[in-house]
């Protein structure tokens, strides 16, 4: 069977299957309503301190990106609207209190997928979760404990849900399969976190396997294999077996510097969220700080973070990064990261909205104090000031002038920052990249964003299941606009480097170094692995292969070149 590789790793064991229990929630007359609705109230309660339990253990073993979505279960739970829809029907119709949250949960979801943007379907998979968690709560039903399964398996379920994926035994979950759900989901990004191998999307899995049943998942591809025979199960040992002993082989390159055969110095940074994601960085050996996100410290709060406590988080980073670089990237709210106390209005499309810099240069106030603290932590090491989402010339001469005046106000204060920092531009718009020859004038380095970048390019949702088979990295288009991007850059003696999850696929890294990237930004755990593709590579025999893959028409020529490229390296896993 084939799915969506949302978590690569190979897995091979036993079925668990997570039932989602299929309640038939009927219709009942209460005499009291007033107690059902005190029954419907005592379990949101339970429920949100089930949500704050699961938050603080995301955050602590985690970290604050992941545990944010947990952070917004809470915010809808107290939602007036959706609590008092509830109240009122319960009140009104002297019904059940499940079947008043079943039905305006199910109204609610109704009317964000009908909206088809990504931010109004991770709404829609936020009210799934928490009207499940409140049920059950009211019927007191569960599934599967999979905090504590007694045996390694593998879990297979209609769907997961971030909850789920939050409680699961780490010991013992060997991968995950799911009917639903894509690689840019809740579920599938905490998947990766916890580096456990993930297929979604694989359609009525759930008829073909019973409790028990051995199972092969491969992440990488999306393939899943129920009961195979005996070769196909040998092959995927050895393939685990020999994975296992290359992730175990990357230790060995800890300390080493990235630097190909040929002498050409690369640097591999770090996507981070807090200090608390230094850990990672460190444990993986980065060499850097390429995409600091600034904007988790803004949605751990319920109010807007004074400059004192911004300045300290920031501080806090450059200090341990100990003069190595770090790119601190500026509020980038809207979208699909909402603050409920920006009062932020409602959009048809968010993504292509009142969002980053936009809000920003809106909001001068907020962003003017985001960069006081930042320029504050430049005293301390290596700072770099990165821009989101600037689509013209005119944003980001906007943004600059903001920042001269933010450096002035500082200097007539006396408080000391780097006279000398570095500011650029994350292109993740189409405009900027084709004007990226007029940008690079006018900063000191660009930072190639993909996620959005193939977003905006192919116009596809990146949160549509419906659409994930045209959501690809490997699109010609988006290829070309990034050899564009880095080609001006060179013209004008700029460094550009890549934050996006492109930097860290294996099929890309030998393309991009052919393109002449220079600074690759990814996940921590991803750093030692391309750190050795890197060391295994000559960029003067890769200039040729990148200029293959941009005349070639499909992104699944593309993929099929890159793969087989990455395979006559002799550096597939």
């Amino acid at each position: 069977m084939k799915g969506i590789g949302a978590s690569p790793g190979i897995a091979v064991g036993r079925v668990v299957i997570h039932w989602k229990e299929q309640i038939d929630i009927l219709r009942e007359f209460v005499e009291e309503p007033e107690r059902e609705i005190g029954r419907f109230r005592t379990a949101m309660e339970f429920a949100g301190e089930q949500i704050r339990e699961t938050y603080s253990r995301v955050l602590e073993t985690v970290g604050p990106g992941e545990a944010a979505i947990f952070k917004s279960h809470g915010l809808m739970l107290r939602d007036p609207d959706f609590v008092g829809q509830i109240e009122r029907m319960i009140l009104d119709e002297s019904i059940n209190a499940e079947w008043a949250v079943k039905t305006v949960a199910d109204n609610l979801i109704q009317i964000f997928e009908s909206m088809g943007n990504d931010y109004m379907k991770a709404r829609s998979d936020d009210v799934k979760d928490i009207s499940d968690r409140v049920l059950k709560l009211l019927l007191q039903v569960g599934g599967v404990d999979l905090s504590n399964l007694r045996e390694k398996s593998v879990v297979v379920a209609r769907e997961i849900t971030p909850s789920d994926i939050s409680q699961l035994d780490r010991e013992n979950t060997l991968g995950i399969v799911s009917e639903t759900g894509g690689k840019s989901s809740h579920s599938a990004i905490l998947a990766r976190t916890l580096e456990i191998p993930a297929v979604m999307g694989v359609r009525e899995i759930l008829d073909y396997v019973e409790n028990g049943d051995l199972i092969i998942v491969d992440g990488e591809t999306g393939q899943v294999f129920i009961n195979p025979d005996d070769e196909t199960v040998a092959r995927y040992e050895d393939l685990l077996e020999k994975y296992e002993c290359f992730k175990k082989s990357l230790s060995e390159i800890r300390g080493m510097s990235t630097v190909t055969l040929d002498g050409v110095e690369i640097e591999l940074a770090a996507n981070v969220a807090s200090p608390k994601d230094l850990d990672d960085v460190f444990k993986n050996d980065g060499e850097a700080i390429g995409l600091y996100r600034t904007e988790f410290l803004y949605l751990d709060s319920s109010l807007l973070p004074p400059e004192d406590l911004q300045f300290e988080d920031y501080k806090n980073v450059v200090e341990a990064m100990e003069g190595r670089p770090v790119i601190i990237r500026t509020l980038d709210i809207g979208g699909d990261k909402k603050l409920d106390y920006l009062a932020i209005p409602e959009e048809e499309n968010p993504f292509l909205g009142y969002r980053a810099i936009r809000l920003c240069l809106d909001r001068q106030e907020i962003f003017k104090v985001q960069l006081r603290a930042i320029l504050r932590a430049s005293a301390f090491g290596c700072v770099r000031i990165l821009f989101p989402m600037i689509s013209s010339l005119e944003e980001l001469r906007e943004a600059k002038k903001i920042l001269e005046e933010t450096k002035e106000e500082l200097r007539t204060e006396g408080i000391p920052f780097d006279e000398s920092v570095q500011s650029g531009i994350m292109v993740e718009v189409p405009s900027a990249a084709i004007l990226s020859d007029y940008f690079a004038k006018e900063v000191d380095f660009f930072s190639i964003g993909t996620n959005d970048l193939i977003q905006y390019t192919v116009a596809v949702d990146r949160g549509n299941e419906k659409l994930s088979h045209l959501y690809s990295q490997f699109h010609p288009a988006v290829l070309r606009l990034i050899k564009t991007v880095i080609d001006n850059g060179r013209e004008a003696g700029i460094w550009v480097g890549m934050c996006g999850e492109s930097a860290g696929d294996p099929k890309l890294i030998p393309v991009l170094l052919g393109m002449g990237l220079k600074e690759f930004s990814m996940t921590a755990s991803s750093i030692l692995q391309a750190r050795w593709i890197i060391r295994n590579l000559r960029k003067s025999d890769l200039e040729q292969a990148a200029e293959k893959v941009l005349s070639l028409p499909t992104a699944e020529d593309v993929e099929h070149y890159c793969t087989s490229l990455l395979q006559s390296l002799n550096l597939c896993r």
